[in-house]
Formats: C-alpha cells, sequence, structure tokens
C-alpha cells in the first residue's frame, strides 16, 4: 500500500520528521481498516444481487419486485446522507461508523428472514436507513488524514473494496447458495453470515479508528503537529482563494453538474452492479456457480482498474477527464457486448473491458468536491452528490426491473444502461474544475490560481 512520496513537502529543518516515513505510517494505519469496513459494507448491499438466483424461486418474487426492492434501498440511504457527513467533520468517525455498522450488519443478517415482497421492501429500505452516510463520510474522514494531492491514492485504494468484496464475493455465497442447515436455504444462510461480520466490527472501531492526528497516540507530538500543521497550511490556501459556506456551495452551478452527472451515470452503474449475476446466466445458459465465478471475473478486473486511476489521477494532477473518459468507456463497451453473432466468450470479454472502465472514473469523480471548497462545505457538496448517486441507484435499479417485466431481453437492458454512462460522462464534461493554490493543475506553480476548462 505504497504512496507517492517524491513531491511531497519537507518538513522544517531540525524537526527531525521523516516526511515519506509518516506518510506511509498513516496510509498503514488509516487505509486497511477503512478498507475492510467499506468491503463489508458493499458486499452486504449488493449480495441481494447473488442470492436473488435461489430467493426469487423460493419465494415466487417477480423481477419487478426485486427492481424495486433492490432500488428502495437507495430511498432509506437519502435520509442521513448530508446530515452523516456533516458528523463527521464536526463530530466523530469512530462513533458514527460505529453505529453504522452494527445496525447495518443486523439488519442485512436478517434479510433472511423475509417472506413476503412488503417484508423485503421493508428491509432493504432500512438497510438503506442503517448505512446513510458512510460512504461520504469516509471521505471526510480522509481528509482529516490526507492532503489534497494524496487523497485520489487513498480514495482508489478505499475504492479497491467495491470490486474486491464482490469478486470474493461471488464464489464465497456460490457455496452458501449450495449449503441447506437446520432447515433454512443457502440464500438465508448467504445473509447471515455475510452480514454478522459488520456487527463484529461496529464492536471494534472505536478503539481502532482514529478520528484525526491531535487523537493518535501512535503518532510522536512532533508527526501530530506536522500532519496537523499541513493540513491547516492547505485549509488556509484553500480559504485565501475565498471559502465558501455550506449553503453557498449547495447553490454552486458545479455542485449540480457533478450531482446530475453522478445521477444519470450511476443509474447505470448501479443496476449494472445489482442485475449483472442475472444478466450473465441469461447471456450463457450456465449453472449458478458458472454464472458466480464470471461474475467475480468482471470484479477482478475492476480491483486492476480502480490501482490505475488513482495512480494516473495523482500523477497527472486530472481527476475530471479521468472521470468523464472513463463513464463514457463503459458505455462503450457495454453496446461492444450486445454485438449480434458474438459468443458467451466474446460477451464476456466486452464485459471485462467494461469492468475496467467502470471502475476506472470512481476515484477520480469523488475527489472533485474538495477541490475547491472549505471542510463543512465539501462534506455538504459530497453528501448531495452521493444523494443523487443512491437516487440513481433507485432509479436505475428500478427502470431495469421494470423493463425485464414487461419483457425487454438483455440487450434491451445494456442498451438502457450504456445510454446512462454515456450521457452521465458527457455531463459531467460541463464542469468547470477551479485549481486552487494549494492544488495547482499541471504545468503550473502553486503560486499561480487558475481557472482550469478541463
Amino acid at each position: 500500500m505504497s504512496h507517492r512520496t517524491h513531491d511531497l513537502p519537507s518538513a522544517p529543518a531540525g524537526s527531525g520528521i521523516d516526511v515519506p516515513a509518516l506518510r506511509r505510517k498513516v496510509a498503514w494505519r488509516i487505509l486497511p481498516l477503512v478498507i475492510v469496513l467499506y468491503l463489508v459494507a458493499y458486499l452486504d448491499r449488493a449480495n441481494v444481487a447473488f442470492a436473488k438466483l435461489r430467493m426469487g424461486r423460493d419465494l415466487g418474487f417477480s423481477e419487478g419486485v426485486f427492481g424495486f426492492g433492490i432500488g428502495v434501498f437507495f430511498i432509506g440511504y437519502l435520509f442521513l446522507e448530508i446530515p452523516g457527513a456533516l458528523l463527521v467533520e464536526r463530530w466523530s468517525a469512530r462513533k458514527w461508523f460505529s453505529r453504522i455498522l452494527i445496525t447495518w450488519g443486523l439488519i442485512s443478517a436478517g434479510m433472511a428472514f423475509v417472506k413476503t415482497p412488503g417484508q423485503f421492501y421493508w428491509a432493504r429500505f432500512l438497510l438503506g436507513v442503517a448505512e446513510a452516510g458512510f460512504f461520504p463520510g469516509i471521505i471526510v474522514h480522509f481528509s482529516h488524514w490526507f492532503v489534497q494531492r494524496e487523497r485520489s491514492r487513498a480514495l482508489s485504494w478505499l475504492l479497491v473494496a467495491v470490486p474486491f468484496s464482490m469478486a470474493a464475493g461471488a464464489p464465497v455465497s456460490s457455496l452458501l447458495l449450495d449449503t441447506d442447515w437446520l432447515s433454512l436455504a443457502g440464500w438465508q444462510w448467504m445473509f447471515i453470515v455475510e452480514g454478522l461480520p459488520a456487527v463484529l466490527l461496529g464492536v471494534m472501531v472505536p478503539w481502532c479508528l482514529t478520528d484525526r492526528p491531535r487523537d493518535a497516540r501512535w503518532l510522536s507530538p512532533a508527526e501530530r503537529d506536522h500532519l496537523e500543521g499541513e493540513l491547516a497550511a492547505e485549509a488556509t490556501a484553500k480559504a485565501a482563494g475565498g471559502r465558501l459556506g455550506v449553503w453557498q456551495a449547495l447553490r454552486l452551478p458545479g455542485v449540480w453538474l457533478l450531482v446530475l452527472a453522478v445521477t444519470i451515470g450511476n443509474s447505470g452503474g448501479y443496476a449494472l452492479t445489482f442485475w449483472l449475476p442475472t444478466t450473465v446466466k441469461n447471456l450463457s445458459g450456465g449453472s449458478d456457480r458458472l454464472t458466480l465465478l464470471c461474475s467475480g471475473l468482471y470484479y477482478a478486473c475492476g480491483i486492476v482498474s480502480v490501482l490505475v486511476s488513482g495512480r494516473s489521477a495523482d500523477r497527472t494532477g486530472d481527476r475530471k477527464w479521468h472521470a468523464a473518459g472513463g463513464m463514457m468507456a463503459t458505455g462503450v463497451f457495454l453496446l461492444g457486448s450486445t454485438l449480434p453473432g458474438q459468443g458467451f466468450a466474446a460477451q464476456m470479454g466486452w464485459l471485462c473491458l467494461t469492468a475496467l472502465a467502470a471502475f476506472f472514473w470512481i476515484a477520480p469523480f469523488w475527489t472533485l468536491p474538495s477541490l475547491t471548497l472549505g471542510a463543512s462545505a465539501a462534506a455538504a457538496a459530497t453528501g448531495l452528490i452521493n444523494m443523487g448517486a443512491n437516487l440513481a441507484g433507485y432509479a436505475g435499479n428500478h427502470v431495469t426491473g421494470w423493463l425485464r417485466a414487461n419483457g425487454a431481453g438483455e440487450t434491451q437492458c445494456l442498451h438502457f444502461l450504456a445510454a446512462c454512462f454515456i450521457l452521465g460522462g458527457a455531463v459531467l464534461t460541463r464542469v468547470r474544475v477551479v485549481t486552487s493554490p494549494a492544488h495547482p493543475a499541471p504545468g503550473t506553480t502553486a503560486d499561480t490560481p487558475k481557472s482550469d476548462p478541463r
């Protein structure tokens, strides 16, 4: 988990601090735990895609029921989105994350006992309420530890948890689906086994996570002072360019363009995640085990993409075009998978290319709000943008379920998803990124504030 250190500032003379070693120390202390937390979070929200292969048959749920039930999670998520991000900024990440983990783990395990569509809808809705604020809270938490030039890399390591959770979860879920213990079906055991780790982690978090450098007993006083000073200097430089309040930030056209772009693009992204096993099974005509193994291959490609994206964005200083280009490329590759006359091997090849693009845009995109906004303003903007992302989760899954329930084939559904990605990327190209003195664009110096039309 190395971090690029050749461009880090030197510590003041006589401080005795090895800055590159300090940054590595921080990365190894903060990132592994947060990555594990997000891995568990994403698997618990998305494992219904694996359970669907058996759950629908046992409970008699239609594609429309699954489409609404999958999507209603994101309506619940909307309730605490902005408050959750602000609580991390102004209160405590470790206390807020602990509450989130324990409640969502219990609800996720409780999914094993739903019997009716109504129960399914309520369980998914409450799961969204329980998890709300977790992802934007992590982004805010990173701003307490990593300066802007390091944040894309840190976020890319976090987002590795998304494809990794699904790549690892697919074969594990495949094994659990075939179990039949204590009169419970395999899909019920899958929810129980994959939900309880969140509860255990929630109990551990208050003792294992540190809110800010000033609270870190594992740092020396000089190290704490250096980190706090570096982050304070960045905030001061950002404020010198004009500090925005929360309500001012929420009125910026650029913020709303980001909301629109992620709402449209993620309508395809979340639907692709939750319906991928169904798509692969329909395209291949194979067994459930083959379906989940091929789904795991898709997410394995995503792991590579997330890491490459973070390195590239940090090296070039560009975030906008990494995000917009990756989003539009995802749509193009999805269209490739629908070309007529292909066998399943070729279609799976297109889907692997889709994964490379689909996970390439995410980390650069989520660094865009904090490029020019103050801490509280960036937290609120991030929460608002993630509200759009989660509204997309409802809309995309509900529309996909409706299409399938009304006779649409895989080609028509994939065309819908591809259109979402391409249009979302096109909207993102209209965002104007303004670099501050603390975050110069490539080719400029830190003393040259610049409006960057990229």
